[in-house]
């Protein structure tokens, strides 16, 4: 099978996602597009140099409704002639599109593609789009739903995390991205997102709280309590499912779970002879990738079954894996996945992540998956996995390898 390599990864910074964020104003086809013309323009490639355009994008209504990607092509400096995939699969859906472009690469269906995702969440609202499974009682109630916060705090009873466990996890991202930044680790990715006028908009992730102690997390109350607790009741649907537990433990809150933030990114994927008519040097090759469904009432818990599926697939094992990006949606689930796989928190998400830095759903996947690849060179180390728990139980993982 043909080799797919990745030839480059870029990314916006993350604004933050309400109206006085950086990004407000910039819709989501307009940074698709910003995006799309960076890493054609940083490759020096013609606009007819790739197969395809393969773009997550979660909410799908609105400015982010129809097939975007498609879109987003029109919109850039890409040749009409290249045409536009929209997906969604939730919270992987930018490495979902990566994982697409791969092995359709790995396939014969094409040289290049460029894959990646958006996600303008203080434009278009998280849920507007709807969801059967939150909506639909016929299917609801069968699979005993509850919303996402609920289940990171059903994963911290279930598996014994602290309150203090999540915000000392919620601290060290704060104190990971500061330094990251401090150190320009994010230098050769993060591009500037500028106004019509060529002026500067945002250059650095703006969600960023470096002031985040232990104190003040410890003053925040917590977020999915009430929800549970009271009315619709979602712990009582939850121990309906789960007898087992006495009751449910709510650690997580507004700080040491996911932020809600714009951005953008893409990835440039090929094979040998893409690189080759273009002069470009590939940067590692993607060596597995993994999808999995799981539990949907816990539902978060998918990054475990899925690293084990993507490392017997792949004949790994975990200790074959020198750097990991698994997604802080909310910090049980990063705990969870360390602690199944007794890795060492030194090796996990060692430039922050999504706790700090936000969570723009659409892009997350593409976002890690460029981040372990410039952490990998940074250290000078050669394998690296990203994966990301999904909505509704699912899972998500990506391999990669330097070259």
């Amino acid at each position: 099978m043909t080799e797919a390599y990745i030839y480059d990864a870029l990314r916006t910074p993350r604004g933050k996602g309400r109206r006085d964020g950086a990004l407000h104003e910039v819709t989501s086809l307009r940074l698709s597009a910003l995006t799309l013309n960076a890493i054609k323009d940083r490759n020096n490639l013609d606009g007819h140099a790739v197969e395809d355009v393969i773009w997550g994008n979660v909410t799908q209504v609105m400015e982010q409704g129809g097939c975007l990607a498609r879109s987003a092509v029109l919109a850039s400096d890409l040749d009409e002639s290249i045409p536009g995939l929209a997906i969604n699969r939730f919270c992987a859906s930018g490495m979902e599109a990566v994982n697409l472009a791969a092995n359709q690469v790995r396939g014969g269906a094409g040289e290049a593609y460029i894959a990646g995702g958006v996600e303008m969440m203080g434009r278009v609202a998280m849920g507007s789009d709807g969801a059967a499974i939150a909506v639909d009682p016929s299917l609801a109630m069968e699979k005993y739903f509850v919303p996402q916060g609920i289940s990171a705090d059903i994963i911290a009873t279930e598996y014994g995390f602290s309150r203090d466990q999540a915000d000392a996890l919620a601290v060290e991202s704060q104190r990971r991205a500061k330094l990251a930044w401090d150190e320009g680790r994010f230098a050769r990715s993060v591009i500037t997102v500028r106004d019509q006028n060529g002026l500067p908009i945002l250059d650095r992730d703006e969600y960023m709280r470096p002031q985040t102690n232990m104190q003040s997390l410890g003053a925040l109350n917590p977020s999915f309590q009430m929800m549970g607790e009271q009315m619709p009741g979602f712990d009582k649907v939850a121990l309906l499912k789960y007898p087992h537990l006495e009751r449910i433990e709510h650690i997580h809150h507004a700080g040491n779970s996911s932020g809600i933030v714009d951005g953008a990114a893409a990835v440039l994927i090929g094979n040998a002879e893409f690189g080759e008519k273009w002069g470009l040097k590939p940067r590692a090759r993607i060596r597995a990738t993994a999808k999995i469904g799981t539990d949907p009432t816990i539902m978060l818990t998918g990054p475990v079954p899925v690293t084990e599926k993507i490392l017997a697939e792949s004949g790994m094992e975990i200790g074959d894996i020198d750097l990991f990006e698994v997604n802080e949606a909310f910090a049980a689930v990063v705990l969870r996945f360390c602690q199944a796989f007794d890795v060492d928190f030194d090796r996990v998400n060692v430039n922050g992540g999504s706790i700090a830095m936000g969570h723009p759903l659409g892009a997350t996947g593409a976002m890690i998956i460029g981040t372990v690849l410039d952490e990998l060179e940074r250290q000078d180390k050669q394998v690296g996995l990203a994966t990301l728990c999904i909505a509704s139980g699912m899972g998500a993982a990506t391999v990669i390898e330097r070259v």
